[in-house]
């Protein structure tokens, strides 16, 4: 099994997403993650970037659910408040019935 580390927040993120989906862990693959340090005058934070993938039969339902109002959707990710968040690019429809879908948020200390 691959271990991609990543911050508390983007794993709380990510687990906020899937749950948003509404289907098993598994259906959802992650193929990337990428967070950075973030700060304003008065703010600290990470920016994040997460490339999902979600495989196989149903998969166009799967990605509407996820990606609808993203932007008006409320997560609970401990310690952080997510201020900002967007589908960058996608959902794409790959040749074998899955869908890519590239995600960008940020999130602020509380």
């Amino acid at each position: 099994m691959l271990k991609i580390p990543m911050s508390p927040s983007a794993s709380a993120l990510l687990r906020a997403l899937i749950e948003r989906a509404g289907v098993p862990r598994d259906r959802i693959l992650l193929m990337g993650i990428r967070s950075a340090d973030w700060q304003s005058l008065t703010f600290i934070g990470e920016r994040h970037e997460i490339q999902l993938r979600i495989p196989g039969a149903g998969s166009g339902p799967i990605a509407e659910r996820l990606c609808a109002d993203l932007a008006d959707a409320e997560f609970e990710v401990p310690g952080a408040i997510v201020v900002d968040i967007a589908v960058s690019d996608g959902p794409r429809c790959q040749a074998d019935g899955a869908v890519l879908i590239d995600i960008e948020a940020l999130t602020i200390e509380e």
